[in-house]
């Protein structure tokens, strides 16, 4: 749901004693960029509340402040009034106190993976209740059921992977419904985990034959295990097989000999090594430093039909997201989402996972204190990096639109503005470089990095 533009109070030419419905010559003779467009709800606050701030300046004579606005200008009468008056700190104390969440009981999804950290703990460790929210976490199978619960409604919100909510607004894999995606949940965080069976073949060019699980087609999973063999050489749709398989039931199949290893999101690949039968290949982080993979997401509806109720859960979400990135928590929440109705995982494997300190399966101990981390920024170019690999590997076909897709979705604005009013800092920007395996993707030349692998989908 949007709303059509207020009139801007720094302009001279609307009038802003006439409604939104004006139709006057004032108002119809709008020529900045907004005229036309629709705002969402939280553009209408923030206009409202400039509105109400110029006129409380002005008056009530509206011909005054049009006059004003002629001669200097709006962006330096902006600039003036922000000098003396901090605007952006009034918008943001008005729109804090807008009034309570319009929905507080709500359903939100998980896989219960180490992923899903933040959204899990919050639960447990009161940060829903802190915004008035009565949050019910309900465990869900593996991604598709995630993924069509949400699509009927009886999710609210959902733990997703990253890839998903880009995939589900271009209906790649179901039917196209508007999603966003304002905040990442982990970095980092999988691994390659290798059967007991295949100690001697610690070389990725003898993985020919091999059959791999991964959690979802639309995973970071799937397309850091592509990457990653097809570095060496291996085609992913020919040389090897790669299966869907839900997380939970990655450890038994490869205990059964079903898989000879997958890229799985943890506890699991700990729980392999636990269980005596697998060993830890490789970390996800030694191929991409930071890369993204799970996430909290809604229906584009959600945040505009509620959007007390998404700011409020936003906040929640990255609250328990920046808690759980100070490792001095970790031993804590390790125990708070173990329980049955959680992650129903030991204890000692979760703390393996989250502290970085874990048996490797080979005879070692390892200590890598972010092996997983949890930083709830949305880059938009993490969302072109996994546009480019849908395209390379044939999941979206045609001309794309890496930019705007990855805008649309991936909700930068909406994570700085809540990360800034708890107080975390926030990157001004949303775009920058990443490297994977040594090679630069550049975010601004999507199309030509797509073209510079020879092992893609013919």
């Amino acid at each position: 749901m949007t709303i059509k533009s207020l009139g801007n109070p720094f302009s001279s030419k609307s009038d802003l004693r006439h409604g939104q419905s004006c139709s006057c010559d004032g108002c119809n003779g709008r020529k900045e960029a907004e005229a036309g467009r629709a705002m969402s709800s939280e553009e209408m606050l923030e206009r409202a509340v400039e509105g109400a701030i110029v006129r409380s300046v002005f008056g009530q004579s509206d011909v005054s402040r049009r006059s004003f606005m002629g001669m200097v200008g709006g962006t330096t009468a902006a600039a003036a009034l922000a000098s003396v008056f901090p605007l952006d700190k009034a918008k943001a104390a008005i729109l804090d106190d807008l009034g309570p969440p319009e929905k507080t009981d709500l359903n939100i999804g998980f896989v219960p993976i180490t992923c899903a950290t933040p959204i899990i703990m919050a639960q447990p460790l009161g940060f829903y209740e802190r915004y008035g929210l009565n949050a019910q976490v309900i465990k869900t199978a593996g991604w598709a059921v995630a993924r069509d619960k949400s699509l009927s409604g009886e999710y609210d919100a959902s733990h997703m992977l990253t890839p998903m909510p880009l995939a589900m607004t271009m209906g790649a894999g179901s039917v196209a419904e508007p999603y966003i995606m304002p905040a990442v949940e982990n970095i980092n965080g999988q691994a390659i985990v290798l059967s007991n069976e295949h100690l001697d073949k610690r070389d990725p060019a003898q993985w020919k034959g091999f059959t791999f699980g991964v959690p979802f087609e639309y995973s970071m999973h799937n397309f850091l295990l592509r990457y990653y063999v097809a570095e060496f050489g291996l085609d992913p749709d020919v040389d090897i097989q790669i299966r869907v398989v839900p997380p939970p039931e990655m450890v038994a199949n490869l205990r059964a000999g079903n898989l000879d290893g997958y890229l799985s999101p943890d506890p699991f690949n700990q729980r392999a090594v636990y269980e005596g039968i697998g060993f830890i290949h490789i970390l996800t982080k030694e191929i991409w430093e930071g890369h993204p993979c799970c996430a909290f997401a809604a229906p584009q509806s959600f945040a505009t039909e509620l959007p007390n109720t998404y700011g409020a859960l936003l906040k929640s979400i990255i609250d328990a997201t920046q808690y759980a990135s100070n490792p001095d928590n970790r031993v804590e929440i390790s125990e708070a989402i173990a329980p049955t109705n959680y992650l129903n995982q030991p204890v000692t494997v979760i703390q393996q996972v989250l502290t970085g300190t874990y048996a490797d399966g080979l005879g070692e101990v390892k200590n890598v204190p972010d092996r997983i981390d949890f930083d709830p920024f949305p880059w938009h170019s993490m969302g072109v990096w996994i546009l480019t690999q849908m395209k390379r590997w044939g999941y979206i076909e045609g001309d794309v639109d890496y930019a705007g897709v990855a805008e649309q979705v991936y909700l930068a604005s909406d994570a700085r503005k809540v990360m800034t009013d708890l107080g975390y800092d926030a990157p001004a920007e949303s775009y920058k470089s990443h490297t994977i395996m040594g090679k630069t993707f550049d975010p601004a030349q999507p199309e030509a990095y797509v073209d510079s692998f020879e092992i893609k989908a013919q």
